[in-house]
């Protein structure tokens, strides 16, 4: 009786696929940003609760988790689905996010000094915020001119397509400009600490600029166009981001300068400070009230949880540790009661963006592609290996 003929060998295995990260977007970083300024911006709150300093260097710890674990699924991205990570940085809706590794990095190196090192050392907590403020301040530079680079001679955008999306690569010196000082006292006296400090300026002024020239175009899209897709609607809590981040930038400056730049400076970043900070933040507690008006209009809509969610967490937490530089340098106790509020506010918005998160990255909903309109056919996409 003649038998099938058996295999002489195996049948070789399929190659290993990571279909899990092949829809992970530089917007995953947002989780990263929004985790590491509760706990920052916790730390400095005038009434100290029983456990709150425990609580913020948790949230740390988690945020520097999250980050490593982001590094690694998109180091996987890039590796396995470059077609794909191509596409991000050609749609003028996706590439943008690319501001938000550097403002990440960022957001986890300031939170190691300010309350890390309660946890791993002063030692150790400044060593890893130099790694990640190089790092970030190179990326964000990079993001801020090479982002905009593409939207003027690869995308395709219209007047009517401006979102608060575009400021996210503007922004990122920013932070740099807030989180340098923190490093300035660590550095040897003299021309070394006059150097960051004046560097921190000079990336103060680039983001301030560029937010300033682009900021009307999103303004005059939102008076003239009328109200943004459902999904995009938090993002309108963006420009809180330069807002809050400058306001905070130059209260650092100030609390730094005595003894790094001569007397007549040093007074003048405590003038800049007040005189600064003051009408900025009043034009970003206005701003959060548009924008929250905005997005109730739109949750009564039906938008439903998206990562855009995450636009409510680290804008309005650089407004909290705006109002915190805000009550150091004008003794005033009504900015102590705003910062309280907006830390409520700000630990609502994480709580909610946290949990919503977590279920659809649990379920696979969150990591799954776009679905395809009923009927359309499904594109053929190649994918690198």
């Amino acid at each position: 009786m003649v038998t099938a003929a058996q295999p002489l060998s195996p049948p070789a295995a399929p190659a290993r696929r990571v279909p899990s990260v092949r829809h992970l977007g530089p917007n995953w970083y947002a989780c990263v940003m929004g985790t590491a300024v509760v706990g920052t911006a916790g730390a400095g709150l005038p009434w100290r609760a029983p456990g709150l300093g425990a609580v913020c260097t948790a949230l740390w710890a988690l945020s520097l988790v999250l980050l490593a674990v982001l590094l690694v699924a998109r180091s996987l991205h890039w590796r396995h689905h470059r077609d794909q990570a191509r596409t991000h940085l050609l749609d003028p809706a996706a590439a943008p996010f690319y501001g938000c590794l550097s403002m990440a990095l960022l957001a986890v190196g300031g939170g190691a000094l300010t309350v890390g090192r309660d946890w791993i050392g002063t030692r150790a907590a400044v060593a890893l915020d130099t790694v990640l403020f190089g790092a970030g301040t190179v990326i964000g530079l990079s993001a801020a001119v090479a982002v905009p680079y593409l939207m003027a001679v690869r995308h395709r955008t219209e007047p009517g397509q401006a979102s608060p999306v575009w400021l996210l690569p503007l922004v990122a010196p920013m932070v740099s400009a807030a989180v340098g000082p923190l490093l300035v006292p660590h550095l040897p006296p003299g021309q070394s600490r006059e150097t960051l400090l004046l560097a921190c300026v000079a990336l103060f002024g680039a983001s301030l600029l560029a937010t300033l020239v682009t900021l009307p175009v999103i303004f005059g899209r939102l008076l003239t166009g009328g109200p943004l897709p459902l999904a995009l609607t938090p993002s309108l809590f963006l420009v809180l981001g330069p807002l809050g981040q400058s306001t905070t930038a130059v209260g650092q400056f100030a609390d730094v300068a005595p003894g790094v730049v001569p007397a007549p400076y040093a007074e003048g970043f405590g003038v800049l400070a007040v005189l600064y900070g003051v009408p900025v933040m009043g034009f970003a507690l206005m701003w959060l009230c548009l924008a929250t008006a905005h997005v109730v209009r739109a949750r009564r809509e039906g938008m439903g949880f998206s990562m855009t969610w995450w636009s409510f967490t680290f804008p309005v937490g650089t407004c909290v540790t705006g109002s915190q530089a805000l009550a150091r340098h004008t003794g005033l106790t009504a900015y102590d009661g705003l910062t309280v509020v907006l830390y409520a506010v700000l630990v609502a918005a994480w709580a909610v963006a946290a949990v919503h998160t977590a279920r659809g990255v649990v379920s696979g909903a969150l990591l799954a592609g776009p679905r395809p309109a009923p009927g359309a056919p499904r594109p053929a996409t190649a994918r690198t290996t």
